[in-house]
């Protein structure tokens, strides 16, 4: 059978951007599938208005070249999508990427054949590429939910999803606007939808929480500080649970006298955005000290906004931080606004959507636009919507009807030569993805290259190792708060979806210790031949 490729990647966002580029210098032939007509993966899809990062911006960037970590200037603490956009034009430039990346193609169907042990892909372009190995580098968030609602194909004025936004942009000027949701994207783009919308009415589900970002210019002297010690401080942040450099204070909340635990909490709610959570090590273990974090965010909603019965509303009930944190700017603040209307519909689901609006709670609302800030298929959307076939043509929907189960969230049993890039029972979600990426990147690729210099033609992991990881994976999420709300973290946005916590939860540095013992033993768990 004629081979066209050693390895193709599918998706040209941070991963497959990396990917292609060590593949590269191994001289491993490689090609890059990409649905957009340019890289960035999230960034490049994810346009609606305030997209930004959650994770400072000299923090969420490339670390494998100093060199491109030296030249590149950040301008915000919270990148933009746009400017992140950027980045990822200006990595693909700076290494001459496009050349092995195909835009504007989606792959269909990857199947493995197990007399030649090499995969068949296909496109919707009709392509049948055969490479000896793939490699997935489709991003955790990247399959927009349309949420089924009855009469969403009958609204006669324009939707939008947060997730697949235009990218000529939207104005908002003189409309009348429905939102519907309260996650990450909703809680970034409220507010500058509402500064343009004559009416803006928020339809929330699940109310969450939100921590001021503070986002501001970039102090040229903290730039150059950062850049003179960039490797010290990239070392550091991989010993940290969540791969982020940041303090973590390891007293308990509880313990902590209640005059101190409130300046600590404060101190973190000035400096804002996702370190709130680092207040006190046992936040996530201990339902009295999550409870104290609760409280003092709950206390902060009341004095921002203005309306009791909206403030009451807007109050989360479930555990913080067993939800993705939210960094926000201005959000509570909106609600202060005589143009935003905030309906709660989280004892009661959406009725229809009508030609002209919805009807909620025995109610008819009315408005121009209609945006679906409801987030995504989260981890295993992206890969399900492809019609992966392994060994005997088992497909990976199959495998999955009972949740994800993956080796080290790198591979599965059953579907030999193929890598996922940060997949589930990966740390990824629960950290800052770059050096996440990096990490599985630079796994796959030495592995590759392994491989080659044995002369091994095969690996795939094996079904023990597989069990004993996702067991793993499990009990250490069930010692946490994080595993016992509705969460995209276990699925339950999605209906039908089995409900299992998919994220590695035990920190990136326990996680990088296990991927390393496994190459140190021959890489353990995986059959080669």
């Amino acid at each position: 059978m004629k081979i066209d490729f050693d390895v193709i990647v599918i998706g040209a966002g941070f991963a497959g951007m990396y990917m292609l580029h060590r593949l590269r210098g191994l001289g491993f032939g490689c090609r890059v599938i990409e649905a957009g007509s340019g890289v960035g993966g999230t960034w490049y899809w994810n346009r609606y208005p305030g997209a930004r990062c959650d994770v400072e911006s000299v923090q969420y960037s490339y670390q494998f070249d100093p060199r491109l970590e030296q030249e590149w200037e950040w301008t915000e603490r919270y990148a933009t999508q746009p400017e992140i956009l950027k980045y990822a034009n200006h990595v693909a430039d700076r290494y001459d990427l496009r050349r092995d990346i195909r835009f504007d193609t989606r792959v269909t169907r990857a199947t493995f054949d197990d007399k030649d042990s090499v995969w068949t892909v296909e496109t919707d372009r009709s392509d049948r590429l055969v490479a000896r190995f793939v490699v997935t580098a489709l991003g955790c968030l990247s399959a927009p939910n349309t949420p089924k609602i009855p009469g969403l194909a009958d609204f006669t004025g324009p939707t939008y999803h947060t997730g697949n936004w235009p990218h000529e942009g939207v104005d908002f000027t003189g409309k009348t606007v429905g939102v519907i949701g309260t996650g990450s994207s909703a809680i970034q783009s409220i507010p500058i939808m509402a500064q343009q919308a004559r009416h803006l009415t928020v339809f929330q589900r699940t109310a969450n929480y939100t921590i001021p970002a503070h986002n501001a210019p970039l102090d040229p002297h903290y730039v150059a500080q950062v850049k003179a010690n960039y490797r010290t401080m990239r070392k550091r942040a991989k010993t940290l649970p969540a791969g982020i450099d940041l303090a973590i204070n390891m007293a308990s909340a509880i313990e902590t006298p209640a005059e101190e635990r409130q300046r600590l909490y404060q101190e973190r709610w000035d400096y804002g955005g996702l370190g709130f959570m680092a207040s006190f090590s046992d936040l996530l273990l201990n339902d009295e000290s999550n409870r104290t974090a609760q409280d003092f965010v709950k206390a902060k909603i009341r004095q921002i906004v203005e309306d009791p019965e909206t403030a009451k509303a807007l109050a989360p009930k479930n555990i913080i931080g067993c939800k993705r944190l939210c960094v926000d700017t201005g959000y509570w603040a909106t609600f202060n606004r005589p143009n935003v209307t905030l309906v709660d519909i989280s004892d009661e689901p959406i009725e229809t959507i009508t030609p002209t609006g919805l009807r909620a709670k025995g109610r008819d609302y009315t408005f121009d636009c209609l945006v679906l800030a409801t987030g995504f298929d989260a981890m295993t959307g992206a890969l399900l919507r492809i019609d992966i076939r392994g060994r005997g043509g088992v497909s990976l929907k199959d495998k999955w009807s009972e949740g994800p189960k993956t080796y080290l969230g790198l591979a599965m049993a059953g579907f030999p030569k193929l890598f996922t890039i940060t997949g589930p029972g990966s740390p990824s979600v629960l950290t800052n993805m770059l050096p996440s990426i990096e990490q599985h990147v630079d796994w796959i690729a030495d592995c590759l290259a392994a491989l080659r210099a044995t002369g091994a033609t095969v690996i795939e992991a094996e079904p023990r190792a597989e069990e004993e990881w996702v067991g793993h994976v499990g009990s250490i999420a069930d010692n946490t708060l994080r595993s016992t709300c509705s969460s995209w973290y276990v699925g339950a946005n999605i209906p039908g979806k089995p409900r299992v916590f998919m994220p590695y939860i035990g920190g990136l540095p326990a996680y990088i210790e296990r991927c390393e013992a496994v190459v140190a033993r021959g890489y353990e768990g995986f059959t080669l031949a």
